[in-house]
């Protein structure tokens, strides 16, 4: 009896193991899939930015807490958050990482336009 019991045991492990792994290749494609909706309706320019730093524009203003992209204001909410999620005064190390990661996207976002801006005043001179 003890042999079947295994055996049950065992066919119903693979099972849910087989579940899982589905579940998880559904959830990556579908991740991929999305990722691949926000970049291509990112210009090109801050779509390579979103992949090069790993994380979209719209995540970084979600996570500093900006709806657009003022530098005075996204300093002010990443020196905030910066510091309350400071490991020494019992925050997450990870978190501080995510904002610090937000904080350079947007940063190289207000870059790319700042370019964008010089290259159209350019283009109007001539």
């Amino acid at each position: 009896q003890a042999k079947y019991l295994a055996q049950i045991i065992l066919v119903g492990a693979q099972v849910v193991g087989r579940a899982f792994m589905r579940a998880l290749r559904q959830e990556f494609a579908a991740s991929r899939a999305a990722a691949d909706a926000r970049s291509r309706s990112e210009r090109p320019q801050s779509a390579a930015a979103s992949r090069i730093i790993g994380i979209s524009l719209q995540e970084a203003q979600q996570i500093l807490n900006v709806s657009n992209l003022n530098p005075e204001e996204i300093q002010k909410n990443y020196d905030h958050l910066f510091k309350v999620n400071d490991k020494s005064v019992g925050g997450s190390f990870y978190l501080q990482s995510k904002v610090v990661r937000a904080k350079e996207r947007l940063d190289e976002e207000l870059r790319i336009q700042a370019k964008d801006e010089k290259e159209k005043g350019w283009k109007a001179e001539t």
